[in-house]
């Protein structure tokens, strides 16, 4: 592999570690795309002649085949995915093989095929995560004006529609998407035609193999282009911030469907049972889900770490890239696709959300408002007096929509009977039709909106 300036070969450790191809092979696929694009550009330049690409392309389809059919043989000791399939096609059609890698390094080529590596997972997992923001649509459009206790502090703060609390995780999904939609934008640079760090003397036009790998231009620094991996640690930040995102729902699924809350249930499809209880039903799923950010920042940090105080251009170092990169991103897929499912598995208790939400005093906030509004009470003044009410009731053992009419106009003798009309946790939810709120008919549009943007 290293021509004459070798004389040996490496030791088993070296070998050992210096070896890729046990998590490289990954990236078969976008090598060969890869090497076709730089392929036909060599011949549309004149560097390799029409009969040699010619056989060289009949070999990359050969290797191809193999690759797909489980035939081909990676060998460790050839190192990478790059060395493999040009060891492979030199056996395929001989010595013309080696014309392939004219005007072009390792570098480059590795850099190149992780940028397309990326990008195919970006797709994807813009895709999967657009099938779970469709889970939770579907949710809201079934259930938008179940109650439910909204919290803050884990308390119960104010009554929120079912189908509102789902739209929330559509919108920070969506942020997802943006910022992997921006991180593929920045990383859409071909930085193949850049060789080892310097360009090359050959006449090869690079904008022939950006252009026929969909890239939006050639990398305009050639050091930069072989040494950036600003687009993987983008990729692992904004998987990160995903994975946040699932493990917040996650958690609450854990919660919900505990024995102390039960505002959900999920089928035997997404829970697991005990080796010893054999009433449990634990939900495994959203555990693991919840465990996923545990990864996704790991390999951030792993890889920035790697790269911290790399001097241009390349280092061997950088090898250390691609393990946690293909780590973190099938760990997201996973838990994209899990907590879809989980989505449409679980199944509100009614009855249950609606006795949560009316514990604690969650209309209080209503009672104040009505205060402001009918008795001109400015609205610090109308805390005070509902946050007395909320004791007396407190002291009564009553929720406050049971409190006499006696003890309410003791805060305001203009409080009468009407004042029971906006305590109940139906009325609440419908009266929050500011843009954005938890109304019912808001929740409905919300939802068709959201299908209208994302989907």
């Amino acid at each position: 592999m290293w021509g004459g300036r070798f004389a040996g070969g490496p030791s088993e450790i070296m070998a050992a570690i210096n070896a890729s191809i046990g998590f490289d092979r990954r990236l078969h696929a976008q090598d060969i795309r890869g090497s076709r694009a730089h392929l036909d550009m060599l011949e549309a330049a004149g560097i390799v002649s029409a009969p040699d690409a010619a056989a060289i392309r009949g070999g990359l389809d050969r290797v191809e085949q193999e690759i797909a059919a489980g035939r081909f043989v990676f060998k460790p000791e050839l190192e990478d995915i790059h060395m493999n399939i040009e060891a492979r096609l030199a056996e395929l059609v001989g010595p013309v093989a080696g014309r392939l890698h004219t005007a072009r390094s390792r570098n480059d080529q590795v850099a190149t095929d992780f940028r397309l590596w990326v990008r195919d997972e970006i797709d994807a997992l813009d895709a999967a995560l657009a099938d779970a923001q469709a889970a939770f649509i579907e949710k809201a459009e079934a259930w938008p004006d179940l109650p439910m206790p909204g919290f803050t502090h884990l308390q119960n703060g104010q009554p929120v529609a079912f189908g509102h609390h789902m739209l929330a995780y559509v919108e920070m999904l969506g942020r997802d998407r943006g910022r992997f939609a921006d991180a593929r934008r920045r990383l859409n640079e071909s930085p193949l035609g850049a060789a080892a760090l310097a360009g090359t003397p050959f006449p090869i036009d690079r904008g022939m193999t950006a252009s026929a790998l969909g890239f939006d231009r050639p990398a305009a620094n050639s050091m930069d282009a072989v040494s950036d991996r600003d687009f993987a640690l983008e990729f692992l930040a904004a998987g990160a911030m995903t994975a946040l995102h699932l493990s917040r729902f996650a958690e609450e699924v854990v919660l919900w469907t505990s024995a102390q809350f039960r505002f959900v249930r999920l089928t035997d499809a997404f829970t697991t049972g005990s080796s010893i209880m054999p009433q449990k039903r634990n939900p495994d799923a959203a555990e693991l889900v919840r465990a996923k950010p545990g990864r996704l920042l790991g390999a951030f940090t792993a890889l920035a770490t790697v790269l911290k105080g790399l001097p241009l251009t390349y280092g061997k170092d950088m090898q250390e890239d691609k393990e946690p990169t293909f780590e973190a991103a099938d760990s997201l897929m996973l838990a994209i696709a899990a907590t879809a499912g989980m989505v449409r598995d679980m199944e509100p208790d009614p009855e249950r959300l609606r006795e949560a939400a009316e514990a604690g005093h969650p209309t209080a906030t209503d009672l104040a408002d009505w205060l402001v509004r009918r008795l001109g009470m400015p609205f610090r003044e109308a805390h005070r007096a509902v946050g007395a009410l909320v004791a007396e009731a407190d002291r009564r053992g009553v929720p406050l929509p049971q409190l006499p009419l006696d003890a309410m106009q003791a805060v305001g003798a203009g409080i009468d009977k009407s004042v029971y009309d906006v305590l109940s946790v139906e009325r609440s939810i419908a009266a929050r039709t500011s843009y954005g709120g938890t109304a019912p008919e808001n929740v409905r549009r919300a939802a068709a909106a959201a299908r209208e943007r994302f989907l």
